[in-house]
């Protein structure tokens, strides 16, 4: 048997286990674990209840099955709709070229990364509540238009004035793409997660909101507590350190 086993074969079992693996992670970040594996359950005991050819269960599970697809769409439109967007950017096809062709690294700026740390650095010093979303490789222009287009240049200061107080433009959230702010003031999704602690505040929850929705990340600085927090990809690190930033930033 293993004779008729070849690349094709083994190239199919290795795309179809990256689709199932890629979609339950998407499942784990959006907070729907349990109804997916509700869904699992439901579908054994189908096979269970088909192979056992038990009639009157069938018939009731069948019915279920046919309008499942439907269902599924209602139930998971927001984790295929970030599903095809991940599938889609550029980094899903960097990993797929990465894995297939071997190709040499270029060494990433970071210059300008410094800057958005010690910002960081000074507001949780000085109390300063801040959310600073860094755009990835899934664009972030539905989220842009929600604010003020800045398109500046990325300093210290300027983020640090944009997040002051007083500023008109503090309470919302900033985006930066590549070397530029390019948008402050923004609005963005807040998370539905059950599970984040009671004690943050609606800057994490929004936080995390658009790193389930996107691949972006994202420093949440807290004005309570002064500490600073990093989100990414539904995973929220709190209290973590300018070092530890400057290296979840610089990170692919």
């Amino acid at each position: 048997m293993l004779k008729y086993f070849g690349i094709k074969d083994m190239i199919d079992i290795l795309l179809l286990a990256s689709i199932m693996y890629y979609a339950y992670r998407l499942v784990k970040i959006s907070g729907t674990k349990p109804l997916f594996i509700g869904i699992a359950s439901f579908l054994i005991l189908w096979g269970i209840v088909d192979t056992l050819e038990m009639r009157l269960m069938g018939t009731v599970l069948k019915v279920v099955i046919d309008v499942g697809p439907i269902l599924l769409i209602i139930l998971f439109q927001d984790e295929i709709r970030r599903f095809l967007m991940s599938m889609g950017s550029r980094k899903g096809w960097k990993m797929l070229t990465k894995f297939i062709f071997s190709q040499n690294s270029k060494e990433k700026d970071i210059s300008h990364i410094t800057p958005i740390v010690f910002a960081c650095m000074n507001m949780a010093k000085e109390k300063v509540g801040a959310l600073i979303v860094v755009q990835e490789d899934i664009q972030l222009g539905l989220y842009e238009q929600t604010g003020e287009i800045i398109n500046a240049d990325i300093s210290t200061r300027l983020i640090e004035n944009l997040f002051f107080t007083n500023s008109p433009l503090h309470d919302g959230a900033m985006i930066i793409v590549g070397k530029k702010i390019r948008a402050a003031g923004c609005i963005l999704p807040v998370s539905q997660n059950p599970n984040i602690p009671k004690h943050l505040g609606l800057r994490h929850r929004a936080g995390l909101g658009i790193s389930q929705e996107t691949d972006a990340k994202v420093i949440i600085v807290s004005e309570e507590r002064g500490r600073i927090a990093f989100a990414q990809h539904g995973k929220l690190s709190v209290n973590i350190t300018p070092e530890e930033l400057q290296k979840l930033l610089v990170a692919d």
